[in-house]
């Protein structure tokens, strides 16, 4: 396979994403990947998952210019980019040393320390900007619903990866995604308990038909 051919790098709104895995520990009813496989032309679907930050790295220095031209990069693609904690690290230090204007977003599904067993955070701190985190719901009962976790008590998982966020200093926002057909999601209810653990709230409405 020839990973340059992978969209590991694609831009939305002229804005840089970073696409590193399709594995998610979350099937949220809302995902844009359940209703098509590219973002506004670009095939996130990966033929394979073994992308190293080597293969990420070359995408971004073919497209270097672009890049001078951004001031913020997200990790965000068709996957949970902390799966691939190692890689998200180097990529971001590589950044960090060749595009130091250019600020690091992650946007995560808050399952990442119960992924690797450990804080993840201490690791992700020196590199990162800031870090959007997908609440998604009020309480365990709706976030079940709609975002079928594939790991035990992700509710209260994803809480407390907010807190620790919010503790290790990262600007951090945790967002959900609103007026989803079938799934009632208290926004009030939601922006109250992101701001009960220190972060900012995003609610951002359901796009139906993708990018």
């Amino acid at each position: 396979m020839d990973e340059n051919k992978e969209n590991l790098l694609y831009f939305l709104d002229n804005k840089p994403y970073i696409n590193i895995t399709n594995a998610c520990t979350n099937a949220c009813v809302f995902c844009v990947r359940n209703q098509k496989e590219d973002v506004q032309g670009a095939k996130l679907w990966l033929d394979k998952d073994n992308i190293t930050a080597d293969d990420v790295i070359k995408q971004l220095e073919i497209n270097k210019e672009k890049l001078k031209n951004s001031n913020e990069i997200v990790f965000c693609g068709y996957g949970e980019p902390l799966i691939k904690l190692n890689e998200v690290i180097e990529i971001s230090k590589y950044i960090k040393e060749n595009f130091p204007d250019l600020k690091i977003r992650i946007n995560t599904n808050g399952h990442a320390n119960a992924i690797h067993k450990k804080n993840t955070l201490p690791l992700l701190a020196p590199y990162i900007d800031s870090i959007s985190i997908s609440l998604n719901a009020q309480n365990e009962e709706m976030y079940n619903k709609i975002s079928n976790p594939k790991i035990n008590n992700a509710y209260e998982e994803v809480k407390r990866f907010i807190r620790a966020c919010v503790e290790e200093k990262i600007p951090t926002t945790a967002t959900i995604v609103s007026k989803v057909e079938n799934y009632p999601v208290d926004e009030s209810r939601c922006e109250i308990i992101a701001k009960s653990l220190g972060a900012k709230f995003r609610s951002r409405e359901w796009i139906k038909n993708g990018y």
